[in-house]
């Protein structure tokens, strides 16, 4: 089974002081308030986590689990904005957009990795944070392993700059567009658009403004020998494109449950020829402005 796209192990971060970030509320529209207390909010995506770990577990999927004690990372839930891994042994840092989140950068799961797989290098740009640079890990990036390209929608989360640089260090094809909400909002993370399996993409073509790159994005997505399913922004909403493929005792496609609800019988159909659906219950951790895809660092390094 190819395991390109869909790695076996992830990094998962357990929240102990989780709650919807001031710092990213400006420019993340699908963030919203919890009606609970703030320790009622906490205890809730603690839960959510907890059952979600045990879900991909019994699903065959490798999960590296580390706890967040700090009360200053309310994001610390969603790793996968601050690092990525890549085969042949890379690991990348980023510099990140709200103060606040810079702080969720850990070195102990990076020692953890290195104990665990075959690491290279890392390379390191959350220095850029000191010059307000900033790319969001696979956050701002959806990467497709297998056809090297690296699909970005443009915001203040993905510096074009340092795009071209983490492409030319990765081998990446870089493929940015613009991509707006119905309300018009810049799309904050490219990921809550779109995610790319083995065999399919899901991505809703419509948020990209420009008619001509929507074309070329998913003229690529085809070439690459995926069929495009196309999301609806009210599928997009209930965080339809916030998904990750692993790879588990089957290949599986990890997505919330509230996004698996907003899908298709004719979408789901589609997926389910190359992956299972593995749907996690994570409505309190939603509320932060970001889902399932958001909560998995994938780990593409190989075991020692």
């Amino acid at each position: 089974m190819n395991t390109m796209q869909a790695p076996r192990a992830v990094v998962m971060i357990r929240p102990h002081h989780f709650h919807s970030n001031p710092e990213t509320r400006d420019d993340n529209a699908f963030q919203t308030l919890s009606r609970s207390s703030e320790n009622a909010t906490a205890e809730s995506a603690l839960a959510e986590f907890d059952a979600a770990v045990a879900q991909l577990r019994e699903a065959g999927v490798t999960v590296h689990v580390f706890d967040d004690t700090g009360t200053e990372t309310p994001d610390s839930v969603f790793p996968n904005n601050w690092f990525s891994t890549h085969a042949g042994g890379h690991i990348a840092l980023y510099p990140m957009y709200a103060p606040n989140r810079r702080k969720e950068r850990r070195w102990d799961v990076i020692e953890t990795l290195k104990h665990s797989y075959r690491v290279q290098d890392v390379i390191d740009y959350s220095g850029l944070e000191q010059d307000n640079l900033s790319l969001e890990g696979t956050g701002a990036m959806v990467l497709d392993h297998i056809g090297r390209i690296a699909y970005v929608a443009k915001s203040n989360r993905a510096d074009p700059v340092l795009l071209e640089r983490f492409c030319t260090h990765f081998n990446f094809e870089p493929m940015a567009f613009d991509a707006k909400d119905s309300t018009g909002r810049d799309i904050y993370h490219t990921n809550v658009l779109m995610g790319i399996g083995t065999d399919y993409a899901l991505i809703c073509l419509d948020m990209i403004t420009d008619t001509a790159r929507r074309a070329e994005v998913k003229q690529r997505l085809e070439e690459t020998g995926r069929r495009v399913i196309d999301l609806t922004m009210d599928q997009i909403t209930e965080f339809a494109g916030n998904a990750i493929e692993l790879t588990g005792k089957t290949r599986v496609l990890a997505l919330s449950a509230r996004a698996l609800a907003a899908l298709t019988a004719a979408q789901i159909a589609i997926i389910e020829q190359s992956a299972s659906l593995l749907p996690l219950s994570v409505p309190t951790i939603e509320t932060a402005g970001g889902s399932v895809r958001c909560m998995i660092a994938g780990v593409h390094l190989s075991a020692r």
